[in-house]
């Protein structure tokens, strides 16, 4: 069999069997495709051939649209292709994709796959700072980038080869490739192993680590991405992402084009709930993905009916809150299912279609995945119900697990150690082996005693109508060593004052148990990463900083009514 046979016959497999998460986890196991694979020579173009269906349709702001097959964009990232190629870009060479939700992204991913290079996918919200350091540490060939945005790199030091989507002074410009006459791409005799992709991470703790992707830990290994999402061929999927993270070649590159399925993109400025509501309705989306900001933001809009196409919805990037979830299922009948993944991985626990859903719990692992807990002390690992670090197995298959921590053999051999791929993030696992997210290995901590999941408090936090966004973070105090304090972002509609603080404190209170009590409370604007994740290490500096101006500080003692709620 070739190897795009072998790799039709692992997809339809899981196709089969989208409603039987059982049999797919016990005969599922990730196909060899072989010494050599390209996923757009060897899939993209094979599924692309003569095929006229939709591949990919671009909303904008402004109504107008974008819609392109499967056969144009084979055709379209083949000009590209060899128009790279004779701008100098080869095989191995690293290549910085900085480009926005538009046409271009697309069918240069595609082109840079075709000739064997490297995609850096980086967002368009980055500065130029972060820009040097990236093009420094990723050894970066060349750059594609809109040309508004080919200021930031004025001063980015190196011999790179610049090329922009329209007129920039001294770029090469990408439009040129399309009065190129078509001829279809060789294939570029990749060996599985070879690099694909190098995604920095978000940096929620430490300085973004540069991930490095194989030829088929990606494209193969998000099969189990395909099962999750439960995207059919013929389906439109959209997905609710920024170019340049993880996230985005999930559910809008790979997944939905393995299935064969339609990429539905809305591209806004500016966030519109009302919108993005109308065009799940006009536009006959049947799996609609969104981070838990989209969510939580679209329970304060009028959900209205369901959209009649609607047949999945799901959740990844963060865990998302059981009350945003309740609140969807009652307005839609519908329940959104989460799902966990990494950069450094694909999907590899989920809420699968046909599952019965464990409310707060992220699901299952995945067809192919050897997930197991491991103690974070004794180092053992946890057999049947219990907690410990979420790791992979790796005496096992682990295919979609990165190949490296690119050009840091230190991190590497520490996210590796004991035989398993540690992931940093506590969970607990009941005695049917469905998986509930406790928190990263950093953000967990104890007071008085007792070990407390941010997640957990800031999950009845945000149940309080004011309440907008939540972390909680421990505060130094002489009696319980830390007390859980919680910095509040506030819903529209609401002013930071006194009583909104015993309010929110007062509904903590009275919905977690007293040795989770919230005892602080602050209102405070939120520290993120460049991709929207809380920075909870920020505010844990800050409470530990002596100079910090905590004269916004709400304490349980400074209202006395508290002490009479039950």
């Amino acid at each position: 069999m070739s190897a795009t046979e072998i790799y039709r016959a692992a997809r339809d497999q899981l196709l089969s069997l989208a409603d039987n998460h059982e049999r797919a986890a016990a005969e599922f196991s990730w196909p060899d495709v072989g010494e050599h694979f390209n996923w757009a020579v060897d899939w993209f173009d094979e599924l692309a051939a003569g095929n006229d269906e939709d591949a990919l349709i671009i909303l904008e702001e402004d109504g107008s649209s974008l819609t392109r097959s499967f056969a144009e964009l084979s055709r379209h990232s083949d000009l590209v292709a060899a128009w790279l190629a004779e701008q100098g870009v080869r095989r191995g060479d690293p290549v910085m994709l900085m480009l926005g939700n538009q046409l271009e992204m697309w069918t240069s991913m595609l082109a840079i796959m075709k000739l064997g290079a490297v995609i850096l996918p980086t967002t368009t919200a980055i500065g130029s700072h972060d820009l040097a350091d990236r093009v420094t540490r990723g050894e970066v060939r060349a750059v594609i980038a809109n040309a508004s945005d080919t200021e930031k790199f004025a001063h980015v030091p190196g011999d790179w080869i610049r090329v922009a989507v329209g007129d920039a002074a001294g770029w090469h410009d990408l439009h040129d490739a399309d009065a190129r006459e078509w001829a279809p791409v060789p294939h570029p005799g990749t060996a599985a192993t070879d690099p694909l992709l190098r995604y920095f991470t978000s940096g929620t703790t430490s300085q973004p680590k540069l991930v490095e992707h194989s030829q088929v830990s990606y494209p193969v290994g998000h099969l189990s991405t395909m099962f999750w999402i439960g995207v059919r061929p013929g389906d439109v999927h959209l997905n609710i992402s920024s170019p340049g993270w993880g996230k985005h070649a999930w559910s809008s590159f790979f997944a939905p084009w393995i299935a064969g399925a339609t990429i539905f993109v809305y591209n806004y400025a500016r966030f519109d709930a009302e919108k993005l509501l109308a065009e799940l309705r006009h536009r006959d989306v049947n799996t609609f993905c969104g981070p838990p900001t989209v969510w939580r933001m679209l329970i304060h809009a009028d959900l209205g009916e369901r959209p009649p196409g609607l047949r999945e919805l799901l959740s990844a990037g963060e865990p998302l809150n059981p009350e945003v979830i309740s609140y969807v299922e009652r307005a839609w009948g519908l329940t959104i299912r989460d799902g966990y993944g990494q950069t450094e991985t694909t999907a590899q626990i989920g809420n699968t279609t046909g599952s019965r859903i464990r409310p707060g719990s992220m699901g299952r692992p995945l067809p192919g995945y050897p997930v197991v807990l491991v103690d974070p002390v004794s180092g053992d690992v946890v057999e049947g119900a219990g907690e410990g670090e979420l790791c992979l197995d790796l005496s096992q298959n682990t295919l979609p697990l990165m190949t490296c921590y690119w050009g840091d053999p230190e991190r590497t051999a520490t996210a590796t150690r004991g035989g398993f791929y540690r992931t940093g993030d506590i969970a607990a696992r009941d005695d049917e082996g469905y998986i509930t997210y406790v928190g990263r290995t950093d953000d967990v901590f104890k007071a008085s005693d007792y070990k407390i999941s941010p997640f957990e408090l800031e999950s009845v936090l945000i149940e309080h109508p004011a309440v907008s966004e939540a972390a909680v973070v421990p505060a130094p105090d002489p009696l319980r060593l830390a007390v859980p304090k919680a910095y509040v972002a506030l819903a529209p509609g609401y002013e930071e004052s006194a009583e909104v603080a015993e309010d929110i404190l007062l509904h903590a209170r009275r919905n977690l148990a007293p040795y989770l009590r919230v005892r602080r409370l602050e209102f405070h604007e939120l520290p993120k990463t460049i991709s929207g994740k809380i920075r909870r290490v920020e505010l844990r500096a800050r409470e530990n900083d002596p100079s910090a101006d905590l004269a916004g500080e709400f304490r349980e003692e400074h209202f006395p009514n508290l002490k009479k709620a039950r």
